[in-house]
Parts: structure tokens; sequence; C-alpha cells
């Protein structure tokens, strides 16, 4: 074989038990998760901001971004409901490039996994202590979802994720909102194939155990754009796509129709200043037809302290040095315009 087995790591259980989540922040996720739940299940109106960093790479930045958007979410929180991005994980289409806080908890470092497990933790724990926000993760490796079980209030299944029998299967038991989005080419009936197999039961195997799943019917879409066979990016954020996919829910028995738009991506063609632009579309749409308004719950957007990105080792603080993010005055003066169409 040509793995080198390197050493052997903690279990999910092992990590939450050397670093747990405290009580008082227990409570505060439980009540997070129900307002989330509610937005899903249309039992509230309020709208999902789900916004931050392209990824999380270093903790004092992410969480100085997140007491920021902890101020502003006091203001908005009768209309809004803002979910910070802590991405710990970052797929990355060749293999190349920095992976995220689990591979190397300092970017500049070689990969260190075990120091990226507990850094992953120790950065979710520590934003919810000091913002009150519970935070939003993408799930690229299904096993390291028990990690962060605990934790995470909303979950995301990337493009190149959500064709993936493993990602689908262990979606189906989560009890937490997840949104599937749809594959790199667009094919909108694969995004809601996913959907469909996560919010119904299955059997499978797990980290070495029998599992049985009860079906997670928060699960939902996300409007990510596509990129055609010349490479070229296909937005998927129109009236038109959304009134598409709005006839494609009605035709299959789904529970729960629910998306959310992602202005970045190929939406934006990652040209991250357009996500304002989209975002403001997107919510002109909803006023226009009350269906896409009852469709649409959220937004996602990518925003950090300084626009834009960097190299790795660039040293600007609170710079992505992954895909290029809105800055935080940009960031806040659009959160108040959203909830300004509330």
């Amino acid at each position: 074989m040509s793995f080198e087995f390197i050493r052997k790591l903690p279990t999910p259980a092992e990590i939450q038990k050397e670093y747990p989540l405290p009580a008082e922040l227990a409570e505060i996720k439980k009540e997070r998760d129900r307002e989330i739940t509610d937005v899903i299940t249309g039992k509230s109106s309020k709208f999902l901001v789900i916004i931050g960093p392209c990824s999380a790479d270093n903790e004092d930045s992410v969480c100085d971004y997140i007491s920021r958007l902890a101020a502003v979410n006091e203001k908005v929180k009768d209309k809004l409901i803002l979910i910070p991005r802590i991405y710990t994980n970052k797929p990355r289409t060749t293999g190349e490039g920095y992976k995220g806080i689990v591979h190397q908890p300092n970017p500049e470092k070689k990969p260190d996994f075990l120091a990226g497990l507990v850094a992953m933790r120790k950065m979710h724990i520590r934003a919810i202590q000091e913002s009150g926000l519970t935070a939003a993760d993408e799930m690229l490796y299904p096993e390291n979802w028990g990690y962060v079980s605990d934790i995470l209030s909303y979950v995301a299944i990337g493009a190149r994720s959500v064709e993936d029998q493993q990602h689908r299967l262990t979606v189906s038991g989560f009890d937490v909102a997840s949104g599937m989005k749809n594959p790199t080419s667009g094919d909108l009936a694969v995004m809601l194939n996913s959907v469909y197999a996560a919010q119904h039961p299955h059997s499978f195997i797990y980290r070495g155990w029998e599992v049985k799943t009860t079906g997670n019917e928060l699960t939902h879409t996300v409007l990510r754009g596509a990129t055609n066979k010349h490479g070229n990016s296909i937005p998927n954020y129109h009236y038109e796509d959304l009134n598409l996919l709005l006839e494609m829910y009605g035709k299959m028995d789904l529970k729960n129709p629910a998306c959310i738009i992602d202005s970045n991506h190929s939406n934006s063609g990652k040209q991250f200043e357009q996500q304002i632009r989209i975002v403001k579309e997107v919510m002109h749409s909803r006023k226009l037809n009350r269906d896409i308004h009852n469709l649409v719950k959220g937004v996602m957007v990518e925003s950090y302290i300084e626009e834009g990105c960097q190299k790795v080792g660039g040293g600007i603080y609170g710079k992505s040095i992954t895909d290029p993010c809105l800055g935080w005055e940009a960031s806040e003066k659009l959160i108040y315009d959203i909830a300004e169409y509330e």
C-alpha cells in the first residue's frame, strides 16, 4: 500500500471531552438552532445572512470579525439572523493550496492534523463565547463532523461534494439546517436529488460503525452558480432561475422547500464586489413574487475585515488568503440594506 499511517488521531468523543462546550453556550446554540429551524420551516419570516471569511485561517482575526458582526446583529435581529461563516476546511479544485485550519493551524507551517482538530474546535467555542453567535461551517470531510457536531448551527455541502453518497447519507443524520449546493455543472436535479436523499432515513457505515439515521427535514438547496465546458461562470440567482427552482421543487416530494443564494463563487465569477449587487437583485426578486419570497430564506456572503485577498504570509490582518472577500465597511452596510428589504 502507498499509505503511510503516521499516527492515530483522537476520536470526536475524545476531543469533545477534552475541549467541552460549556453548558451556557450549549443553551445559546439550542436557541439559535430553534430560530434557524423556524426560518427553514416557514414559521418565522426572518431572513438568514450567512456571512464571513472564505476560510477561517486565523483565530484572532476571525473572532474579531465575528464580534463586530455580533454588534450589528443586535441592531437587525428583529428581521435577520446573522450566521457567521467559520469555514475550517477549504476544498481545492486541483488539491493544491491552503486547505484550511484543520490541515494547517498555521498556514505558514507544515500540516498538523491533531493541532488542527483542536484549533478548529477552540476557535468555534471562542467565537460563541465572545459573540453569542453560533456558526456555519462546510462539511468537506464527513468523518470530521463529530468534532463540531455539538457546536454548529448550519452546515454547507459544497459543489464538489453534493453528488457524493457519504455526504448525503451523513447529512441525513443531522439535526441542524444543512444546505446542498448545486454542483459545478449547474445541474439543479442533482442538487434536489441530494436534498431528497438527505431528508430520508438511511443505514450505512460511518467511522467504523453500522449506523441508522432518521433523515434531516431541514436540508435545503443553495444556488452558487455554475461553470460551463469553457470554464466560464454561469450565474443562477436571477428571477428566472428562482422560478425554475420553484417549479422543480413543486415536482418533488420534498419537505420545507427552501433556498439560500450564494452571492459569490460562480454567481459573481469571484468578483467579490459584485456580491452587493447580486444580493440586492435577489431581495428585489423576493419583493416581486410571493412564492419566491417564501422559497428564498437567505443569502451567503464572503466577507472579512479587509477587502480582497492576499497570498499566504502576506501579513495583512483580517485579509483572506483564499478567495477575495468584501471588506468590513461594505459588509456592514450590506447587512443594513438587507434589513431594509425585510
